[in-house]
């Protein structure tokens, strides 16, 4: 039985060394012909080809599919996967498949370029990296391939999609109606719940940060108890899993609580507010700065509840007064979520645009290094909690240079016309 309904189900379940795969099989068990996840109706114009939407049963082969495949290519016990992918379903069949397969996932923030990833990756000792053909006009996979040049463990690049340069391994056979033969990983010696399961990267302090199974499952079990969300209710979420915080409100809630993911790849208005009408009193998972300006455009349909993730140094708009069940979930750092109201300063020298978080110096540097008269400023925004802006005699110039070392677009866009950023 899934753990979510019956809370106190964990301790007599022995849940001390429940792993994530063992926590979906369970909801696959019991909700086998369920619908599990939905991929956002707008997925042409994100990622190309039509949503899809995967039943608990349909998922479970797909991941088996995953995990069967990365096995093939002869990827060994604990190697680490690197993942940049879209607010899709890929997202989360890959991430269980290489937990499944016995790996180790590292998902990379969607904004990274080539400079963030290879710098990122350098300190996992990363084998492969799985990615997508494109995410709107972004050729990722292009991206994906120039990292890996620069990374020497890297064996593979596997890709989601049409249109893949040529030496990336095709994926979109994973969800075929032919299920691959699935080897079996080494079992563990010890509790597998305390193996590593991911990898996630700090966006304004640097460097990988290790999350065993149990730790993922408790951060995304504190913020299912405090919503209250209804077992095997809908959820939409438009964070993805590229950070502690979107695993623990997205994908281990989620899994935790049943039902139906609507995944949003962030942001169409029309789209976000069209899906949050069929949640029919479910859950919706939203950036917390996002949330005021969301309400008073009527985005939000009627959900039982809201989860506003907060990260540092953002901070709390008006009060959000809607009827909805609101939880606050902050996220300073990639080894801690707390639940509970948005409190305290910003983090000195860290502007957080969006979810991101940017070091300061390293922003400066990035356009000092090619422009030394070229200025770059954070300044408040109403959405965002920051935004970047800059002024430079020859912004176009200075935008391609930036744009050509793989420098994160935020930067880039700071120089970019104020309509068009």
């Amino acid at each position: 039985m899934i753990l979510g309904g019956n809370h106190e189900l964990e301790c007599a379940a022995g849940a001390d060394r429940t792993t994530l795969d063992a926590l979906f099989r369970r909801a696959g068990v019991r909700n086998a012909d369920a619908v599990a996840l939905a991929d956002p109706p707008n997925r042409d114009s994100v990622t190309g080809g039509a949503p899809r939407r995967l039943t608990y049963a349909q998922a479970d082969r797909a991941i088996s599919a995953m995990a069967a495949k990365l096995r093939q290519l002869g990827l060994p016990t604990d190697a680490v996967v690197a993942m940049q992918l879209p607010n899709t379903v890929e997202s989360i069949i890959a991430l269980l498949g290489v937990l499944r397969a016995g790996m180790i996932a590292a998902p990379l923030p969607l904004l990274w370029r080539r400079q963030d990833i290879v710098a990122a990756l350098k300190a996992v000792s990363v084998k492969a990296i799985v990615t997508v053909g494109r995410i709107g006009s972004i050729a990722h996979a292009d991206i994906a391939m120039q990292a890996a040049a620069e990374l020497f463990p890297v064996r593979y690049v596997c890709g989601f999609g049409s249109g893949l340069p040529d030496g990336v391994v095709p994926l979109d056979d994973v969800f075929g109606t032919g299920l691959q033969e699935f080897m079996t990983p080494p079992l563990r010696p010890a509790n597998p719940a305390d193996h590593v399961a991911v990898y996630t990267f700090d966006t304004a302090y640097g460097g990988g940060v290790r999350h065993s199974h149990a730790e993922l499952i408790a951060a995304g079990r504190n913020v299912h108890l405090a919503s209250g969300a209804a077992q095997d209710t809908a959820m939409l979420s438009p964070v993805p899993l590229a950070s502690f915080a979107g695993l623990a409100v997205t994908l281990l809630s989620w899994m935790l609580g049943g039902g139906t993911l609507n995944l949003h790849h962030a942001f169409d208005p029309e789209v976000f507010a069209a899906q949050a009408r069929t949640l029919d009193s479910g859950t919706i998972v939203l950036p917390g700065p996002a949330l005021g300006a969301m309400a008073e455009a009527d985005l939000l349909g009627d959900p039982a509840g809201i989860i506003a993730l907060w990260r540092s140094p953002e901070h709390k708009a008006d009060p959000y007064l809607g009827g909805a069940r609101l939880t606050d979930v902050v996220c300073v750092t990639e080894n801690d979520v707390v639940v509970g109201p948005m409190t305290g300063s910003p983090s000195a020298g860290i502007i957080g645009v969006g979810g991101y978080g940017l070091r300061q110096t390293a922003v400066e540097f990035a356009v000092a290094a090619i422009d030394a008269n070229a200025t770059i400023v954070a300044l408040p925004d109403a959405v965002l909690g920051q935004r970047l802006a800059g002024s430079a005699s020859n912004p176009g110039a200075l935008v391609r240079e930036l744009q050509a070392r793989g420098v994160n677009p935020l930067i880039a866009g700071a120089f970019a016309p104020r309509n068009a950023a």
